[in-house]
């Protein structure tokens, strides 16, 4: 499956290796050109008037006898990008679900703390009742100690859930890449 715009974006480097080697099967001109002054001696370089020099050496490179070599660098170039391809993929993906996984992690950590304050709250509230009975004399201290607990276990469980969800709050920061360190 072709896509065009993976090719262009993440794997430039490998894109520029298959134009390398695509290039190689064709010839190559090298040209060499100096220019100077020429003197007999040295001293003479400023004083007298000296002559121009200058010299061409084309050279001209053919690759007839290559073909196999250039063939597989080319076929090499190619697997390199595919490789590049399938890993950028293989990051974004990586990287959805990621975002995905925190955002589910995140709505159920916000109604679990919705059900844990309500229990709080009731919970406070049977304690209350429970102390009350208990000042007019018609619950047990045992009663009014386990609605005790019951309230410090509902109060112990939503700072967990609590500190669950700060934690995934940081983690949602970081895969959308909120510049942790």
């Amino acid at each position: 499956m072709e896509r065009p715009f993976l090719r262009r974006t993440c794997c430039q480097p490998a894109n520029a290796n298959i134009g390398a080697a695509r290039a190689s099967f064709f010839p190559s001109i090298g040209l060499t050109g100096s220019a100077g002054f020429a003197s007999a001696s040295l001293s003479d370089l400023f004083v007298t008037g000296s002559s121009g020099v200058w010299s061409f050496a084309p050279q001209v490179k053919l690759p007839i006898f290559q073909g196999g070599r250039l063939r597989s660098n080319l076929k090499l170039a190619e697997s390199n990008r595919d490789i590049a391809v399938t890993r950028y993929e293989k990051a974004v993906q990586t990287a959805f679900r990621e975002v995905a996984d925190a955002l589910v992690a995140r709505a159920t950590y916000t109604e679990q703390l919705h059900a844990q304050r309500a229990l709080v709250k009731e919970s406070d509230q049977a304690w209350n009742i429970t102390k009350a009975r208990y000042d007019h004399g018609v619950d047990s201290h045992f009663a009014l100690l386990d609605a005790q607990r019951s309230l410090f276990e509902a109060q112990q469980n939503e700072i967990l859930i609590h500190q669950q969800t700060l934690a995934n709050l940081i983690d949602l920061y970081k895969v959308l890449g909120g510049g942790w360190q």
